[in-house]
């Protein structure tokens, strides 16, 4: 198992960096687990803004979806948020299938919530708070 440790909020961006240099590669849809709180948005964010997205970067969570558009290459980059999903067919009806199939990267919490939907080169990633305060990314 890779793990990538994230000792406290000033060591962020170089995590999102080394995220970005070393498991990013030939890679498009990411899956992030973790339980509420865990730092998957906050990571999400610091990744984003490293892949030079410049828009406010926040929580999909009511929207499900927000396309932020990256200043370096010009592409889109998607931020998925399914807690509120219930069901498959709620997904499909926003057409996720059409971005996980679009070569943009794709960023998803909660991806429990549409695990059939997702394909198979996805990077499944755990979150994880630490007693001490620290987080670690772990590439199950």
């Amino acid at each position: 198992m890779k793990t990538l440790r994230i000792p406290d909020l000033p060591s962020l961006r170089t995590a999102a960096r080394d995220f970005v240099r070393d498991w990013t590669a030939g890679r498009t849809v990411f899956a992030f687990y973790g339980s509420m709180g865990a730092g998957k948005t906050t990571f999400i964010r610091a990744v984003c803004e490293e892949l030079g997205v410049g828009d406010a970067i926040g929580s999909p969570t009511f929207a499900i979806l927000n396309e932020y558009r990256s200043a370096t290459t010009g592409r889109p980059v998607y931020h998925f948020d399914f807690y509120r999903i219930r069901s498959l067919p709620e997904a499909l009806d926003i057409g996720v299938e059409d971005y996980f199939d679009s070569g943009a990267p794709c960023f998803i919490e909660w991806p429990e919530n549409v695990e059939a939907l997702l394909p198979a080169d996805t990077l499944r990633l755990t979150v994880v708070a630490r007693a001490d305060g620290a987080r670690e990314i772990r590439l199950d």
